[in-house]
């Protein structure tokens, strides 16, 4: 029986606010790294309020447009239609930060071959970040073949 090469690691990604953060390359560069043969990345984001995607990569557009329906869907909890929110310790941000990525995803499984993502042409990974502020994300990238 052939041995199955396991593999993981810590990826940081920085953030400025709302909005998709791309890090399609930076996936691929860790799979580089094995042997080059096909398995399965799985991806997952260690916190509450951001989510992964896979998305298109090629019209910016799409990137504003996904992070304006977020916000017309959930709202900020300072908004009258949010008053039933009770969470609301870390700010008017926050719980719509936990709704979104409840309705998102924190973990990917994306197949791989040859050393690249098996993405359709135009997709890219993104961690979606769905709070105000800045903050330094941890993704695990978990490579098995």
């Amino acid at each position: 029986m052939k041995e199955v090469a396991m593999v993981l690691r810590r990826l940081q990604i920085r953030t400025d606010g709302q909005g998709l953060y791309e890090f399609t390359r930076e996936a691929e560069a860790f799979l580089k790294e094995g042997d080059g043969g096909e398995g399965l990345l799985t991806v997952f984001v260690r916190h509450t309020s951001c989510s992964l995607v896979v998305q298109e990569n090629a019209d910016p557009s799409v990137q504003r447009d996904l992070k304006a329906f977020f916000a017309r869907l959930v709202p900020p909890s300072s908004d009258p239609a949010m008053g039933w929110i009770e969470h609301r310790q870390e700010g008017p941000d926050d719980m719509p930060a936990h709704i979104k990525s409840a309705l998102t995803q924190v973990s990917i499984g994306i197949p791989f071959s040859g050393g690249r993502l098996l993405l359709g042409t135009w997709q890219g990974l993104y961690l979606f970040e769905h709070r105000d502020a800045a903050h330094r994300r941890e993704i695990v990238l978990h490579m098995a073949g």
